[in-house]
């Protein structure tokens, strides 16, 4: 069976006021996502705030992941950099410490031409046995033409699928009915969980489903197995929901992380979000009840039918 597939929560990792990460609230983040049943564990990407720690704060925290997963659900850990070599180091550690693939951003900082591109995926791709992802960010990250830079990649061993954070469907479908197989594609926009399914996605990785992964795995089964009505309904109120909480989204879900779960996730590290205003409390469980409604209306259905 493939592993790579289904909901991955782009994982928070937890940090305290000064900015270090807090790594009893990462165990028990792990615990809570592991038992929810969800399909793999995405570390140390945006949602993760991964390039904002040092190098050996982030091996620490994919020692404590893995740790608590203790091989009950796939992981992949986000070792993008601001150098290739830590980059390579940071994918050799992962690799000791037993996870299930590795998956990094392009040159950050440092946009280029795509042979640049290509190089520092090819470093970091060698430097261990576990499949890789390029972590595909916005619509400008693959310099040049979409399919010669998707063959390219198919020249670069362990290259096992993609995270695609576009909104761009038929990027999606293009490189999908290029690739076929070949790669496995997981969708990294929230907002477009069930319509990425339609163009060739195997999964998808995203912030939201830290908080609602039940709500949106069941929301993207029943869509698959065409409850269409439904994820239509779940959708749209989604989407509305983001809208508006982007504006202050950190905020949102630290607040709503508490409610709904007693796990603290702490405040962004400065800059990132240093102007979040904060959440009236009523507010925050009145959005997450009226998400939670609509995918309530799946559970009942299935009682039923049952």
């Amino acid at each position: 069976m493939n592993k790579f597939q289904g909901l991955w929560p782009a994982m928070f990792t937890p940090v305290q006021i000064d900015g270090q990460p807090n790594f009893d609230e990462l165990s028990r983040l792990t615990e809570l996502l592991i038992a929810q049943n969800l399909d793999g564990l995405y570390i140390l990407g945006s949602t993760g705030q991964g390039v904002l720690f040092t190098e050996e704060q982030r091996k620490k925290v994919v020692e404590v992941v893995s740790e608590a997963v203790n091989r009950r659900i796939p992981v992949i850990v986000q070792v993008g950099a601001l150098t290739t070599d830590e980059s390579v180091r940071l994918a050799k550690h992962a690799q000791t410490c037993k996870v299930d693939g590795i998956s990094s951003v392009g040159p950050i900082y440092f946009p280029g031409p795509a042979a640049m591109a290509m190089e520092h995926y090819r470093r970091i791709a060698t430097s261990t046995d576990l499949p890789f992802f390029p972590y595909q960010l916005g619509n400008n990250s693959i310099p040049g033409d979409t399919l010669s830079f998707i063959n390219n990649l198919f020249e670069i061993p362990n290259v096992s699928g993609m995270k695609l954070t576009t909104s761009q469907l038929l990027e999606i479908s293009l490189i999908h009915n290029h690739a076929g197989d070949r790669l496995k594609l997981f969708s990294g926009s929230d907002e477009l969980l069930c319509h990425a399914s339609l163009c060739g996605t195997v999964g998808a990785i995203g912030t939201f489903y830290n908080l609602w992964g039940v709500q949106c795995k069941q929301i993207l089964t029943a869509f698959t197995n065409g409850e269409y009505d439904l994820a239509k309904e779940f959708m749209l109120e989604f989407q509305k929901i983001i809208q508006l909480v982007i504006t202050d989204i950190w905020t949102f879900l630290r607040k709503a992380m508490l409610i709904k779960y007693n796990i603290d996730i702490g405040p962004t590290k400065a800059p990132l979000g240093n102007t979040h205003k904060e959440w009236d409390e009523q507010k925050v469980i009145e959005i997450v009840d009226s998400l939670e409604a609509i995918a309530g209306k799946l559970e009942e259905s299935n009682k039923i039918s049952s």
